[in-house]
């Protein structure tokens, strides 16, 4: 026993850090989500990385080793459940480009005046999220100078111009059915789009992204909804 155990450590050290590499590659994460990674390149690919992430000779990672942590993370990454594979295709993506966000502390004088911007506003897309400690509102770019003067007596956090915001707005079973809403993260994590903030409303997923990466971004979620619309049809056929 005693002489298997330098070797057992070793093993969980090689799956921990393939892991880690794979945690760290959206475009590894998205081959094997859909099912088209081949795992020999990967362990290939791997070994190197492996080997200095564990601080050892490349010589002494085993290619062999690598590609079965590969296979045992295959369940990990598997797309989601049917479930959620309906409700997303079942969803509808839109863009609202020109868009501002504002983050100011959050007092109770700063929640009145908030609750009367939106009294004045309601035809306006304005969303209002809120913390224990912070406000923020994402709205229409053109009310930016009104609401920055509205709440120039509030402490401000965090400011933005030139956004987007991606709405998905899907059926009502997303509100009991989990794994839906990390899908569009993890998709736009992979086409490397950075989400600068959300908000959900009832059924709706609204992400704010930068103006340059809107295009990508609303590509990348109707990618995911299609790609499900046509898996169910196959399904159905």
């Amino acid at each position: 026993m005693a002489k298997r155990r330098p070797e057992l450590v070793k093993d969980i050290s090689v799956n921990r850090a393939v892991r880690a590499e794979v945690d760290s590659d959206f475009s590894m994460q998205d081959a094997m989500a859909r099912d088209y990674a081949n795992i020999s390149a990967l362990a290939r690919l791997l070994v190197p990385r492996i080997a200095r992430r564990m601080k050892v000779r490349v010589k002494d990672v085993q290619e062999v080793g690598v590609a079965s942590a590969l296979k045992r993370l295959r369940d990990a990454y598997a797309p989601g459940s049917p479930k959620v594979a309906k409700v997303i295709g079942a969803s509808v993506v839109n863009v609202r480009t020109h868009v501002s966000r504002l983050s100011v502390e959050k007092t109770r004088k700063t929640l009145q005046t908030v609750s009367a911007l939106l009294g004045d506003h309601q035809e306006d897309f304005i969303q209002v999220s809120e913390s224990l400690s912070s406000i923020t509102l994402i709205f229409d770019q053109r009310l930016h100078r009104k609401v920055r003067r509205t709440l120039a007596a509030a402490e401000v956090l965090d400011e933005g111009e030139e956004c987007a915001a991606i709405t998905v707005h899907s059926p009502k079973e997303i509100m009991n059915t989990p794994g839906c809403v990390s899908a569009f993260y993890d998709q736009l994590s992979r086409k490397d789009v950075n989400v600068e903030d959300t908000v959900s409303c009832y059924t709706d997923t609204i992400m704010v992204v930068g103006m340059k990466d809107a295009s990508r971004a609303f590509e990348a979620l109707t990618e995911l909804v299609g790609e499900e619309q046509r898996k169910l049809a196959e399904e159905q056929a």
